[in-house]
């Protein structure tokens, strides 16, 4: 006491033992101890066990994560505006494209159709057959690459006797990979979608030629193309994508069944693979995507093509798993739906609804129904030999 103050020093006697003569590890342990008496000891236990947990949690559950929250990381794209779609068979052209909008010409474009093939025979069987009356050249380029970089066989090459039928119309190109290890499997790609557009060329497409792009499973009605090559004016009406908004059946796909655009350009004749018009055309087709005979295509398509960062664990390629996942329809890359609302992405989530409908499928589909059971209803049992 001094001058009526009092003056008091708060020790601790264990905190005082740092500053002590102890040993080096004593003191260690005392700032420790000093350190986590302000910590109750149920709180650090849970942490301890927590945080485990939520690591482990990201590291399988990551990429859910990530496209759950997507609408608030990402705009939405700029809307369509989806054109109705006119058909039936005893309808004459004119009144088919006056529905539309349209003019009728004198005489129809000609139509070219171009692809890049990897192995996806069955589809371009029924691609082209489905196609065939309406389309004046079939331009098919090949590469013994992957997009990933992996080898891969001319599959079209050795096997071009299946499709003779198209053989007078056909221009078949192949390129060698280049094979750069580690390279975005996006630059590959592009440029063999390049190529694509040098073969074009040559196949001697001209001004005002209709040109589908699309993959071999994003596949066209022969009445969508058709209707294209007769009616007029439809640049000024921006209708260059078609939406093909069906899977040829819903258990034979497992990606989550979703729409995807099958392009057409008039008057262009570079080829390319991404949106080119804000303007579709309803139900134009079908897109059939992972539609497999065999469980080893499945298993090739996923370490393939430019999305192979989907594969994120190795048991993705466990034949099993892949037969177990399209039976019951559920996303063959454990992913959600890719929507920028929670609203459709709720909407969407679980498996893809069952369907038992074999109604407006390709007619060269029906007619060979046997061969091709695997792509219709009630058929989802895939053969393990490779094809």
């Amino acid at each position: 006491m001094s001058d009526g103050y009092y003056i008091s020093k708060k020790t601790d006697d264990i905190c005082d033992d740092v500053c002590g003569q102890g040993s080096k590890a004593a003191a260690t342990i005392s700032r420790l101890k000093c350190v986590l008496r302000g910590f109750d000891i149920r709180t650090l236990l849970c942490l301890f066990i927590l945080i485990p947990f939520a690591i482990l949690a990201i590291y399988l559950h990551g990429q859910k994560l990530t496209y759950f929250f997507r609408p608030l990381w990402e705009s939405p794209p700029q809307p369509f505006r989806t054109l109705p779609h006119y058909h039936t068979e005893n309808a004459t052209m004119a009144s088919l494209c006056s529905l539309h909008g349209w003019g009728v010409r004198d005489s129809p474009r000609r139509v070219y159709d171009a692809v890049l093939f990897s192995n996806e025979k069955d589809l371009l069987t029924v691609r082209w057959k489905e196609l065939y009356p309406y389309v004046t050249q079939f331009v098919l380029l090949e590469s013994n690459s992957t997009f990933t970089g992996l080898p891969k066989p001319f599959v079209f090459k050795t096997n071009k006797d299946q499709f003779s039928f198209v053989e007078p119309r056909l221009t078949y190109g192949n390129i060698g990979g280049r094979f750069i290890k580690g390279e975005n499997p996006f630059v590959e790609e592009a440029y063999q979608r390049v190529a694509l557009d040098k073969l074009l060329r040559i196949a001697g497409i001209e001004e005002d030629d209709l040109l589908i792009m699309s993959d071999v499973d994003e596949i066209p009605s022969a009445h969508t193309i058709n209707l294209l090559r007769w009616c007029d004016d439809i640049l000024r009406s921006s209708t260059s994508s078609l939406r093909t908004t069906c899977t040829l059946s819903s258990t034979t796909s497992t990606a989550r069944a979703g729409e995807r655009l099958c392009t057409v350009t008039v008057r262009k004749t570079r080829y390319a693979h991404f949106r080119q018009s804000d303007v579709l055309l309803s139900d134009s087709g079908w897109h059939c995507s992972f539609c497999f005979r065999y469980i080893s295509d499945f298993v090739f398509k996923m370490k393939a093509y430019s999305h192979s960062d989907r594969v994120r664990f190795s048991h993705y390629l466990n034949p099993n798993r892949i037969q177990d996942v399209i039976c019951k329809g559920t996303d063959l890359f454990d992913m959600l739906p890719e929507e920028y609302t929670f609203k459709e992405m709720i909407g969407k989530m679980g498996p893809v609804p069952r369907s038992y409908s074999a109604v407006h499928l390709p007619s060269y589909l029906l007619d060979n129904a046997e061969k091709y059971k695997y792509l219709l209803p009630g058929n989802c049992i895939r053969e393990r030999q490779t094809g």
